[in-house]
Parts: C-alpha cells; sequence; structure tokens
C-alpha cells in the first residue's frame, strides 16, 4: 500500500490547485483522475464556453459593421473550424496541467478511485492510504427521468456537436440554459427555450431577469414560460418532438439544460462513513471538514457557490490550513462575483434587492437605464441596466447588478470595492472615466 500526507480525487481546477499548494507546502501528494485534466471548466465549461461567447460575439459585431462603414456581406461561419480550434486550445490545457502537476511533485494516478474505509481508495485493484484525503470530482449535467430523455444532449453534448444545428430547444432556465441559448441564436440557430417557471435566472436581481428576457427575445429567440416536456420522441421526418401537454416544440437538437448533480457515484462514500445528499453533494463545514475527520470536499461536489474560482480558493486555503499551520485558513463564501456570459453579460455581486430588504431595515436601491454609446449608431439598441443596493444609514454597497456590454469586465473592480465595505459615498466621491458604460455605477442619483 502506498502512503500519502495528501490524496485528491479529481483533477478539475480545484483539485489541482488544493494538489498543487499542498506539495508546495512539503506535502507528499497524490491525484487521481479518470477523465481529462481540467475538469468541466476546462473541457465542457467556462473556457470552451466563452469560446464559443466570443464567436457569438464576432457574429453581432458583423451585424452592426456597415452601421460603421464597413462592407462586410459575404462573410460565412464554419462551425467545424471553430470546433477545431477550440478543441485544440482545450488539448492544450489539457497537457499544460499535467506539466504544472509534474513541475509541483505530485503523482498524477490515471484511474477511478474509491474509497475502502475513511483513510484508503482503491485504484484498479492498487490501495493508497493518506492522512488527509479531499474529494474534487466537481458535478455532471443532469438528464431528466421521461421517455425518450435520451434523445436529447446535456451541456457536455453541446461541445461534441459537429454542426450548427438549424433549429434548437434549449429547455431549463438557468446560467447555462441562456448561454447556450444565446450563442446558438447568435451563430444562426432557431432556438426556443422551453422554461418551466416563468421566468429565466430566478436566483438573479429582478432587473436582470426582466432585461434579460427582452432582450434574447428581441434577438429573436423564443421563450416559452410555463413549459416542461413530458416525453421526447423522434419523428418520422428525423425532427424531434417534445410533447409539452398542450403544446408540441419541434427541434433538430433539444439541449438538456436542467441542472447538475454532484459527480459522487462510484467513490462509494458509505466505505468511508459518508453519506451524500439526494442530488449527491457532501456536506461541509466552513473549513471545508466533511462528517469524517481527515475527509475534506471541496468545489461543486459541495452543492455550494459551483464556480471556479471557488474551488481554486477554497483548495488553496484547506492546503494553507493542512500543511502550513494557518489554522484559521479558509474561504469566505460571502460576498461572491459572478457573471452570466449570456448575450448581453451579466455581472452580479451581493445581495439582491429582495434578499436586502429582508436582512435590512434601512434599504435604498439606485437604478439606470441607458443605450450603450457604442449602439448609438447601430440599428439595434439593447439597453445597459445596472442597480446598487445600499444598506443602512451609512449606505453600505451591499448588491450592484450589471447587463450589458462589458458586465462582464467592470465588474471585478466593484467586487474588489464592495467586498471592502465601500459606501455609495465612495462611489460617488470616484471620478468617473468617460466615455464608458462603468462610469454610470459613480454617477447614480
Amino acid at each position: 500500500m502506498m502512503r500519502y500526507d495528501y490524496l485528491v480525487i479529481g483533477g478539475g481546477s480545484g483539485g489541482v490547485a488544493t494538489a498543487r499548494r499542498a506539495a508546495e507546502y512539503g506535502a507528499k501528494v497524490l491525484l487521481i483522475e479518470s477523465g481529462r485534466l481540467g475538469g468541466t471548466c476546462v473541457n465542457v465549461g467556462c473556457v470552451p464556453k466563452k469560446l464559443m461567447w466570443y464567436a457569438g460575439g464576432m457574429a453581432h459585431a458583423l451585424a452592426d459593421a456597415a452601421s460603421y462603414g464597413f462592407h462586410v456581406d459575404d462573410h460565412r461561419f464554419d462551425w467545424a473550424a471553430l470546433k477545431a480550434a477550440r478543441d485544440a486550445y482545450v488539448g492544450r490545457l489539457n497537457g499544460i496541467y499535467a506539466d504544472m502537476l509534474d513541475k509541483a511533485g505530485v503523482r498524477l494516478l490515471r484511474g477511478h478511485a474509491r474509497f475502502v474505509d475513511a483513510g484508503t481508495v482503491e485504484v484498479d485493484g492498487h490501495r493508497h492510504h493518506a492522512r488527509h484525503i479531499v474529494i474534487a470530482t466537481g458535478g455532471k449535467p443532469q438528464l431528466p427521468d421521461l421517455p425518450g430523455a435520451e434523445l436529447g444532449i446535456s451541456s457536455d453534448g453541446f461541445f461534441a456537436l459537429d454542426h450548427l444545428p438549424r433549429r434548437v430547444a434549449v429547455v431549463g432556465s438557468g446560467y447555462i440554459a441562456v448561454e447556450l441559448a444565446g450563442v446558438l441564436a447568435a451563430l444562426g440557430s432557431e432556438v426556443t427555450m422551453l422554461v418551466r417557471g416563468d421566468t429565466l435566472l430566478r436566483p438573479f436581481d429582478p432587473m436582470l431577469r426582466e432585461e434579460l428576457m427582452t432582450q434574447m427575445s428581441d434577438a429573436g429567440i423564443r421563450i416559452l414560460t410555463g413549459t416542461r416536456p413530458h416525453a421526447l420522441r423522434r419523428g418520422a421526418d428525423g425532427a424531434l418532438r417534445a410533447d409539452c401537454g398542450e403544446r408540441t416544440v419541434e427541434a433538430d437538437t433539444l439541449i438538456w439544460a436542467i441542472g447538475r448533480h454532484a459527480n459522487t457515484d462510484g467513490l462509494d462514500l458509505i466505505a468511508a462513513g459518508l453519506a451524500p445528499d439526494d442530488d449527491g453533494n457532501i456536506a461541509t463545514d466552513a473549513w471545508q471538514n466533511t462528517a469524517v475527520p481527515g475527509i475534506y470536499a471541496i468545489g461543486d461536489v459541495t452543492g455550494r457557490a459551483e464556480l471556479t474560482p471557488v474551488a481554486i480558493a477554497a483548495g488553496r486555503k484547506l492546503a494553507a490550513r493542512l500543511f502550513l499551520d494557518q489554522s484559521e485558513a479558509r474561504l469566505d463564501y460571502d460576498t461572491i462575483p459572478t457573471v452570466v456570459f449570456s448575450h448581453p453579460p451579466i455581472g452580479t455581486v451581493g445581495l439582491t434587492e429582495g434578499e436586502a430588504h429582508q436582512q435590512y431595515s434601512d434599504v435604498k436601491i439606485y437604478t439606470s437605464r441607458f443605450t450603450g454609446l457604442y449602439h448609438a449608431l447601430t440599428a439595434a439598441k439593447p439597453r445597459t441596466a445596472m442597480k446598487l443596493v445600499c444598506a443602512g444609514p451609512e449606505q453600505r454597497v451591499v448588491g450592484c447588478h450589471i447587463i450589458g456590454e462589458g458586465a462582464d469586465e467592470m465588474l471585478q473592480g466593484f467586487a474588489v470595492a464592495i467586498r471592502m465595505g465601500a459606501t455609495k459615498a465612495d462611489f460617488d466621491n470616484t471620478v468617473a472615466i468617460h466615455p464608458t458604460s462603468a462610469e454610470e455605477l459613480v454617477t447614480m442619483r
């Protein structure tokens, strides 16, 4: 039996980050991964998704080009060329991750891990023991339990498409659904969204939800609220038909984007004394400890704040606590910024307006809606919308919500300010950068 100080199950962003830091701090580290290094983010998530989002943005820019005097009538889009370039880039990242582990002194073992007991895992019949074991196996897309569900694809399947579908149905209302719908519509697909409830992005601030639905509809995306497939079938003509009660929706490709499930199947958690919840999530405390001493969990497998930077930060803090004698090192899950790469993008940090009213008795809201300068010359006039949520007599900014061009990039700096406790007066006292959309955040009245 091989013995280690630190054994990491899962080679995604969080697992690689915590393994490298632990090795840097002097630990003997083993990382076990059965698939491609980089996990969801690198292979079927953040990175390839953002590349596809850029492609959608280029399509929008080409449509706007004539407004700026450019004649680009003869432009063609080659899905296969985009896919090949994207996949090659992802492949290079897989190699970079392997090199980083090797340079850090982390042993990489390929295979499926399962627990034998609380301190031992087995891979291909060989057992490995460690004082500390961290589970960082991430998540996977959920598929519904209904007739014909297998005829659709998940977000993973989206990245395997070898052509641009003419008609696409996207089932779901969360960030994955709106991102994929936006990309496909921008690149030329006829997109229909099937939304069980009455809105997109339900946990987000109402201003963001309402503006996104308006702009997606204006972009030609058909959004069917109160619509839930009960069965999926393929007709004799090859088309897919989603039976949604009184309505039937036809498409060439249907994408299930109805949520994700923790990737804990096959780990034999019971042998380690762990009991995941119905979604496979492993409960942890504020220090990433599970219910079993010596076993920890980070990232999407914990079911909270399912974002790549969160998994990385939590993993680094955990390594520092265990191997750098920083007993209080832990990630603060409060005020985490996030971006939805929809078209247009959304940036949000802190409390929604409703959440602020639940927590504070003194709340003041500042909003701004305008058409950005870029669209001064274009035929389309999509709006940018912003909201600051302020609380208390000092009007501390406890929430910032932006939808519109540049929202993804401008949020990071404002997230730092909000994290530091900035007030509305601090925003007001900051000189604006003109002409930008971001200046609206420091000029609201």
